[in-house]
């Protein structure tokens, strides 16, 4: 695939949650299928005909047990904000049956949400888990726990929902 052809693809629809505890640190999950300290906030695909914030709340339960009833949400960002896959990733993930990527990246809306259970309430170890660990983090640390190619795209988040931390 050239590399014009690598830029014409589209983005996947993803929905991200940086979910918020009483003491204003942001949940985090490690990775469970990268090896080193790979963090991430929840996220994942919309569905076709799925709303935004459907899916943020579907992905925040599928992947940290957390309910809609224990969250409220505080923002959404304003625009969808995009990110490249490296293309070694792109190769590797949703690909067509060519083994041809499907997406050069991901456009993201993200919504802070606050979190109003207890931590008994995390459960990690879902029907199909995403992380290994979790924790709550300063926001200001996020970006330094990042995988690189996401650094840009969190950075984005904290300047956007910088009035609610």
């Amino acid at each position: 695939m050239t590399d014009d052809e690598f830029l014409a693809l589209p983005y996947r629809p993803n929905a991200g949650v940086m979910l918020l505890n009483n003491a204003g640190k942001v949940f985090v999950g490690k990775r469970i299928d990268t090896d080193g300290e790979a963090w991430q906030m929840p996220q994942g695909g919309i569905d076709k005909g799925e709303e935004a914030e459907a899916a943020a709340l579907r992905e925040l339960e599928e992947e940290t047990g957390v309910p809609a009833a224990l969250v409220d949400i505080l923002a959404v960002s304003q625009s969808w904000i995009k990110y490249d896959f490296p293309r070694e990733l792109a190769a590797k993930l949703w690909v067509r049956r060519s083994g041809e990527p499907r997406f050069r990246g991901q456009k993201q809306r993200w919504f802070l949400m606050r979190f109003n259970g207890q931590d008994a309430d995390v459960n990690i170890a879902t029907s199909h888990p995403e992380f290994s660990a979790w924790k709550w983090m300063a926001p200001a640390d996020l970006p330094a726990h990042i995988v690189p190619f996401k650094r840009k795209i969190y950075e984005q988040v904290l300047a956007e929902f910088q009035g609610f931390l």
